[in-house]
């Protein structure tokens, strides 16, 4: 909260004229990170730069938070090598923390992903070939793999990767850790889904019953003058239709992630394409709440139910 509120000594912002810059997660997922650090240059050998000053923006949760800064803290304080910072796990961040609640594990797996992007940024500024030095740099791997999870963008050379690093055994382990497979499920169990990578790395354990995937649902139509104002004539739904679609979609794409982390939203109100929310739980004093009504329940209406929609904060 510290860093949230920008007190002296926090680390939240970002260094101009970094010397790497590196960024994981995606703003429509509700989790995203953009890490920058400078470092104090060698005059003949890059491989011996030390960070000196790291800083981070984060969309997300105060666990998102606390793991930047948790991360920016032990790698000032180590005067690490960006190489010798690669070493730096999600254990390491949540042990500094002294332990995260198992739903905000993702929080640190995405710190140490942006802290890896941002040492390849540095190491292709500084000519440094990682590969010489036996660093694996996941090259071409978000950008050619097959994407599995659609709802959080995540292929499949990053998740195998994933899985094999962090050990993880079950598509709830997959969700804590990288929230793949966290919004519609319908990765969980399809032909090539997170199961069948489980089962490929780790050997085929007992069958599961496959979860039916989310329903698509048709754009909305409809006669309500509130709604014809702002894009025309449309087809008629009547108001109740028009509801039950928008709780469908927050039960099925919007809940599922809210209560992860502890969290949940009440629909309060729908007047017209107007739909008023509040957030409960652990999300109600979240930093990033605006951000997450906005950028992702309101774009999750806007996807899946009518183009038009507008979430208002109550």
């Amino acid at each position: 909260m510290d860093a949230v509120h920008g007190k002296p000594g926090t680390h939240l912002g970002e260094i101009e004229d970094a010397d790497a810059i590196g960024e994981h997660g995606s703003i429509s997922c509700g989790d995203a990170m953009r890490f920058s650090f400078r470092v104090k240059r060698h005059p003949t050998d890059p491989t011996k730069d030390v960070i000196t000053e790291a800083r981070y923006l984060t969309f997300g949760c105060t666990s998102a938070i606390a793991a930047s800064e948790a991360l920016c803290i032990m790698i000032e304080e180590g005067g690490f090598t960006p190489i010798q910072a690669l070493k730096i796990s999600n254990d390491d961040i949540v042990e500094f923390l002294e332990g995260l609640p198992k739903q905000k594990i993702h929080c640190s797996v995405m710190g140490a992903e942006a802290l890896e992007s941002a040492v390849f940024n540095w190491a292709q500024r500084r000519k440094v070939d990682l590969r010489e030095l036996g660093i694996d740099i996941h090259e071409g791997e978000e950008e050619d793999g097959r994407i599995v999870c659609k709802c959080f963008s995540a292929t499949e050379p990053y998740l195998r990767r994933k899985i094999k690093e962090l050990h993880l055994r079950t598509i709830g382990d997959i969700t804590d850790a990288i929230k793949a497979g966290g919004a519609c499920s319908s990765c969980h169990h399809a032909p090539g889904g997170l199961q069948d990578l489980l089962d490929e790395i780790w050997g085929k354990g007992e069958p599961l019953q496959p979860v039916e995937p989310l329903l698509q649902i048709a754009p909305l139509k409809t006669d309500d003058p509130a709604l014809r104002s702002e894009a025309g004539p449309e087809p008629a739904v009547s108001p109740y239709q028009f509801a039950k679609r928008v709780e469908k979609v927050v039960d099925e794409q919007v809940r599922p992630n809210l209560h992860r982390d502890g969290g949940d939203i009440e629909i309060i109100d729908i007047k017209g394409s107007l739909v008023y929310c509040r957030f409960v739980g652990a999300c109600k004093d979240c930093a990033a709440a605006n951000q997450t009504l906005k950028m992702v329940i309101e774009r999750s209406l806007k996807d899946s139910v009518d183009e038009r929609i507008r979430v208002i904060a109550v």
